[in-house]
């Protein structure tokens, strides 16, 4: 059974599927159940609680079944929630946000950076160069800023990771 205490846990959770089907989510009966019996219990609106279990079906987090009504023909979707693919969930999350600040580290240790006095924003060398040095945005002097801190944050973090 999957902790849905878990800081770690909740914050994917809320990350894939939003404040309003995280409720979804902790309100969801163990049984199957269909999109209007969520909506129903939860208070969250159908389009809402539709979105949420489709992005966990789509991450493979929940299941349904199709049942056929014999007389109307309609078919009935049957919704059920299974988080035990959440921790092979947070490992891709996890390997993809390694791999991203890994590309940021790479462009931070293959560039140098000024930013404006006016903290308009911080630009790469080849960008003030050509301005001779001035703001892009505004028009002021940059001056170099040192992002040693920013990699040893960035090589840390990577670390503390992996």
């Amino acid at each position: 059974m999957v902790n849905l205490d878990d800081p770690v846990i909740q914050g994917l959770l809320l990350n894939l599927v939003g404040e309003e089907g995280m409720n979804v989510v902790i309100n969801m009966p163990e049984e199957e159940i269909t999109d209007d019996g969520v909506a129903e219990i939860t208070n969250v609106p159908l389009n809402i609680v539709r979105r949420t279990l489709y992005i966990l079906f789509e991450n493979r987090l929940a299941t349904y079944r199709r049942e056929r009504n014999k007389d109307s023909g309609w078919l009935t979707y049957l919704w059920k929630i299974d988080l035990n693919g959440i921790n092979e969930l947070l490992k891709a999350e996890t390997e993809k946000f390694i791999r991203n600040i890994t590309t940021k580290l790479e462009f931070e240790n293959n560039n140098m950076f000024y930013v404006c006095k006016n903290n308009c924003g911080r630009f790469v060398f080849d960008i003030v160069a050509e301005l001779e040095f001035l703001c892009p945005n505004c028009g002021e002097d940059v001056v170099f800023e040192d992002n040693e801190l920013v990699k040893q944050t960035l090589k840390k973090r990577i670390n503390e990771l992996t």
